[in-house]
């Protein structure tokens, strides 16, 4: 097959071929409903997904559902999430967004794009995150792998998270998005990982124009 000749045909392509390397695409933050996946999702900036994981299920025992959340003491929130990073920024955001989703949404997690971000601590990738992911609607989280590698197979010459997300928008399929995202994930963290590329393991190599730069 030849290369691809269009940042949309290059888009394409590496969705194929990623889907064959990782077919089951998977968010690796546990959660059991979109509640705990919007927490979890706030919690993981600037921290790993295995960290994350060691924090939640102290945090959604002690406070299970969003009115739980809502109404704890934010000195002890604070303390469960301390390993997280940033602690009591992301403790504060996380009792505001469960004051939100009780005030404003009924305690549940909402799907509009537009009330996602209203709530603290959610921006346009933690709102696709559990859209793609909980919600079962499109969605495309631009983390920095998907910037770093869209932007090195020349899918992209966009450094902005959000015109990076709008840009690609139009090249995956609206149900595709978000398991387009999460392989470009998985691929950066075992692959294309930014300090140590692997460019002969890369199932992309044939046409990315950055192998060997």
């Amino acid at each position: 097959m030849g290369k691809p000749r269009t940042p949309k045909g290059r888009a394409r392509r590496t969705h194929e071929l990623l889907a064959e390397e990782y077919p089951e695409a998977v968010c690796e933050l546990d959660h059991e409903n979109p509640f705990q996946l919007l927490v979890a999702t706030i919690l993981s900036a600037q921290c790993t997904d295995k960290r994350v994981n060691m924090v939640t299920p102290d945090l959604f025992a002690a406070y299970p559902t969003p009115e739980d959340l809502a109404g704890a003491p934010l000195a002890h929130v604070e303390e469960l999430v301390r390993s997280t990073g940033f602690y009591a920024n992301k403790a504060r955001n996380i009792v505001g967004m469960a004051q939100g989703l009780v005030s404003r949404f009924n305690g549940e997690v909402p799907g509009a794009m537009a009330d996602l971000v209203s709530l603290p601590g959610v921006g346009r990738k933690t709102a696709n995150v559990v859209r793609s992911v909980a919600l079962g609607r499109p969605g495309l989280p631009v983390d920095t792998h998907v910037a770093r590698i869209t932007g090195l197979l020349g899918i992209t010459d966009q450094k902005d998270p959000v015109k990076i997300e709008l840009e690609l928008n139009p090249m995956v399929p609206a149900a595709e998005r978000g398991e387009f995202s999460l392989r470009l994930i998985l691929h950066g963290r075992r692959v294309c990982v930014a300090r140590r590329p692997r460019c002969h393991d890369c199932v992309l190599a044939s046409f990315c124009p950055s192998v060997g730069a």
